[in-house]
């Protein structure tokens, strides 16, 4: 640069400027050249950018398609021009030290915040890497993503009050001890959430793409991302919902994965009887329900209770059905008596867990179960309003 200084001053010396316009002139044309400079740095960087993602894209490997993202190069390339100011500032002003003092400082600023920003995407594309459920690992590390992205923000806020203020900062970092208090209400929602994100993951109590209900939220759907502060769950109605970990730590929800994971989906529905059609089963009654090949003959011998006749059908009725899982808790039990009629539940297990078909299966197999009880002479309860 002092070669060009000096190549300039003789080149205006040689066409006919002196004195002070020399000064003037070669000031302007340096401080032109380093713009020209710093824009052709910046130029060339976004013009590589859509180079280095086509030869991301070409590779089998695929965290280099994440963490080489379009949105990290061309942050990064913002970065470029300003270092290239700043290595040219001490040539360009070297006759003005105010002026070249403050426009360092404001370079370095630039330069502090742009390179956090560029290191923020680059954390946040981390969690491209796997876009299915994630295992307790992947969310502790998403959670440490999250808090090293608060320490960088915090560390460039310091960085940038020292170079404002002219002071070193690690005498700064050493002064904060006095507002740690100050600090502590700031972050006071995010060190909670970390604290009770841990808990999440450590006891495997929740994982994105789990199906989770929280009542108290209004929350009753995916879980999409879980953050140190929030879980975003997207209801079926699809609105979403954020929830803070702290209050599935602190309250109860209801988490459906060993459900989706399990053999089978539970079925539990009380069918309510009028007590007056409960009876002895009479002759007519055991012979249609033979010729019908509810009960063999032999099975009906002796006195029998229609509401007892109609629980065992049911259940043998459920095994038969090729929707239910057999192989798991079946049973048809009676409850304690109600001022409603008598309670009889039909507790067993579906083999489909997708929601649309399952609450057609589960109503088909209901209306049989409404239906078969005229056969055993039993009434549904019905309540009459008062004329």
């Amino acid at each position: 640069m002092k070669q060009i200084q000096e190549f300039v001053e003789n080149l205006l010396t040689s066409i006919g400027f002196d004195g002070s316009s020399v000064t003037i002139i070669r000031f302007v044309f340096l401080v032109i050249v380093s713009v020209l400079l710093a824009w052709l740095a910046g130029y060339l960087c976004r013009r590589i950018v859509p180079l280095v993602v086509k030869l991301t894209k070409k590779t089998e490997n695929k965290w280099d398609n994440v963490l080489l993202n379009r949105r990290v190069l061309l942050s990064a390339s913002n970065i470029v021009p300003a270092v290239v100011v700043w290595q040219l500032l001490p040539w360009v002003f070297y006759e003005y030290p105010v002026v070249q003092e403050l426009l360092a400082r404001a370079t370095a600023i630039y330069i502090t915040i742009m390179s956090v920003k560029t290191a923020v995407v680059l954390i946040d594309s981390f969690k491209y890497l796997d876009d299915s459920r994630r295992s307790s690992t992947q969310q502790y590390f998403h959670s440490f993503m999250g808090v090293l992205k608060i320490i960088m923000i915090f560390i460039a806020v310091i960085i940038v009050v020292a170079i404002v203020v002219n002071r070193n900062p690690m005498a700064i970092i050493a002064g904060l001890g006095a507002t740690s208090a100050i600090l502590m209400l700031v972050f006071k929602d995010t060190i909670e959430g970390l604290v009770a994100g841990i808990r999440l993951t450590s006891n495997e109590m929740l994982h994105k793409g789990d199906w989770i209900t929280v009542p108290k939220a209004g929350a009753n759907g995916i879980v999409e991302d879980i953050t140190l502060t929030t879980v975003k769950v997207r209801n079926f109605d699809n609105t979403i919902i954020t929830v803070s970990p702290k209050t599935l730590v602190d309250d109860s929800f209801q988490n459906w994965i060993g459900m989706q994971e399990s053999a089978g989906r539970l079925v539990s529905r009380m069918v309510y009887f009028d007590f007056r059609s409960i009876s002895i089963a009479s002759d007519a009654l055991k012979t249609r329900l033979a010729e019908k090949g509810y009960f063999k003959k032999e099975e009906l011998k002796g006195n029998h209770i229609n509401l007892t006749l109609y629980c065992q059908y049911m259940e043998r009725y459920l095994r038969g059905r090729e929707e239910v899982n057999a192989e798991m808790m079946l049973m048809v039990r009676q409850f304690e008596a109600t001022n409603t009629g008598l309670p009889v539940e039909l507790y067993f297990f579906l083999k489909e867990k997708e929601w649309v078909e399952y609450e057609h299966q589960m109503a088909d197999i209901m209306a049989w179960a409404y239906a078969l009880a005229n056969d055993f002479d039993l009434k549904i309860y019905e309540r009459v309003g008062e004329k």
